[in-house]
């Protein structure tokens, strides 16, 4: 595996992603895989890093302190009771979700232009599903056109083994 540093171009958010090669990565950004986690952008690029050199077998190494990461808190223990109710509505909204999109059709990446196509008369009205950035998704409500998110990740169908 090869650890990249990569920056979103759109707000230089910076992150790490873990591929099988350099191939591996050029080929998922070419398809839209690699998105930013913070603003859910698609404009990513690989960051300048310093080379890992690795030191001949007859040299001595230097030992450099390394900081203890930062303890963080435990996370928060429901009560069985809630863990329940909880797990119950997630059971609901997954069983929602999959028979509305038993109705819809996917359409990827085009998601945005069908939606607003629909919303303006330019296309027939269908129930559909697809991808959206945030920034996209927020600019098509901020015209009016009813859109909701998916709360459960749905793969494309071309993906799914």
């Amino acid at each position: 595996m090869i650890v990249f540093d990569l920056v979103c171009r759109d707000h230089g958010h910076r992150f790490e992603g873990w591929f099988a090669s350099s191939e591996d990565f050029s080929g998922q950004q070419q398809r839209g895989l690699v998105t930013c986690p913070q603003c859910d952008s698609h404009d990513v690029i690989k960051a300048p890093m310093a080379p890992r050199l690795n030191r001949k077998s007859n040299q001595q190494g230097v030992a450099v302190p390394v900081p203890a990461p930062a303890a963080s808190p435990p996370p928060p223990v429901l009560p069985p009771e809630a863990r329940e109710k909880l797990q119950a509505a997630f059971a609901a909204i997954a069983q929602a979700q999959a028979e509305a999109i038993k109705s819809s059709r996917w359409v990827g990446r085009n998601f945005v232009e069908d939606a607003r196509a629909m919303h303006y008369g330019d296309k027939e009205p269908a129930p559909i599903h697809g991808q959206a950035s945030p920034l996209e998704a927020k600019a098509l409500v901020e015209e009016g056109v009813e859109i909701m998110p998916l709360l459960i990740p749905v793969a494309p169908p071309d993906e799914i083994n």
